[in-house]
């Protein structure tokens, strides 16, 4: 049976981005946002994304309308009952993530695909209270959804053959491609990409060069499409040091392990491109480095910035 539906809980950035893709592709979606807030924001910014591929000639305008009249939005999580797939992307705390797939497990047809799009936590523990626990797998897609490629299907030992089969074709629905990962924290990608971002911060934060010549040289030298800096700014700050956070807890290697920049980033609110300060002041076209980041005080009685 294919996918002809999907409900996507959680309506941040990478939820937002899930769902315009699904409804591109013809797919019957709900969108519930599972934090307060007006229904108003999700959908202006899902219309924004559909109107910027319109300018680039990606979209005409006719598809551009059609997409967004398939999205549903909603606070009602009890919307996920008519979906073939459901895709949980709230915030990555595992008490969080657990309690929200007993509901889903709850509410969701019993043959629906249950999906988490977490990269750092493991599949298996966000699925440990669920009584059938075969159809839970991760399905982890990159930002910028609508132009990332690529999807991780991370399965663990009771995911079940159906589960792989229908997640798989769903993918390749949207014009992704799938590629199949063990339930390890970071799977493929973040599990390479983490190590990278975080010494360009370090080296950042040892003044080997300026934010905007680390970034060009990575470029340039090694053909990377975006420098470190810029692409965990593009990320995320906080999703950086959350991803280095669980990776390092999971595997006690110091590759993992956050530079302190990272962390006052973090507590000073710098987040990155979505806070619009982060390495980078993006109130500048183009971006400038961030001039308070060699201004946040040393704090020499923080907690480890590993633990």
């Amino acid at each position: 049976m294919s996918i002809q539906s999907i409900a996507v809980v959680g309506a941040g950035a990478m939820g937002k981005g899930i769902a315009e893709v699904a409804a591109a592709s013809g797919i019957t979606t709900t969108l519930v946002k599972a934090t307060p807030g007006l229904l108003d924001e999700p959908r202006r910014a899902v219309a924004a994304s559909l109107d910027r591929a319109v300018k680039r000639g990606k979209l005409d305008p006719v598809r551009r309308d059609e997409t967004l009249g398939r999205i549903a939005f909603t606070h009602d999580l009890e919307a996920v009952a008519s979906a073939d797939l459901v895709i949980e992307s709230v915030v990555e705390e595992l008490p969080i993530k657990q309690q929200l797939f007993v509901e889903l497990e709850r509410l969701a047809m019993a043959d629906a695909v249950l999906a988490t799009n977490t990269s750092s936590l493991r599949v298996a523990q966000i699925g440990e209270r669920l009584e059938r626990s075969g159809r839970l797998l991760g399905l982890h897609f990159f930002s910028p959804v609508p132009v990332m490629k690529l999807v991780e299907i991370a399965l663990t030992r009771e995911t079940a053959p159906f589960a792989v089969e229908r997640t798989h074709k769903f993918v390749q629905a949207i014009g992704k491609t799938p590629v199949l990962v063990g339930d390890s924290s970071g799977y493929i990608v973040n599990r390479l990409l983490v190590p990278y971002l975080l010494d360009g911060i370090a080296a950042l934060e040892a003044r080997v060069a300026s934010a905007a010549d680390i970034d060009t040289a990575m470029k340039l030298g090694c053909g990377h499409p975006m420098g470190p800096l810029g692409l965990a700014d593009a990320i995320g700050i906080d999703i950086v040091y959350a991803m280095a956070r669980t990776l390092y807890r999971e595997f006690n290697d110091p590759r993992y392990s956050p530079p302190a920049l990272l962390r006052r980033l973090v507590l000073a609110g710098h987040l990155g491109k979505k806070s619009g300060l982060g390495v980078y002041d993006y109130s500048a076209d183009p971006a400038l480095e961030n001039p308070a980041l060699h201004a946040f005080p040393v704090e020499e009685s923080e907690e480890d910035f590993r633990s």
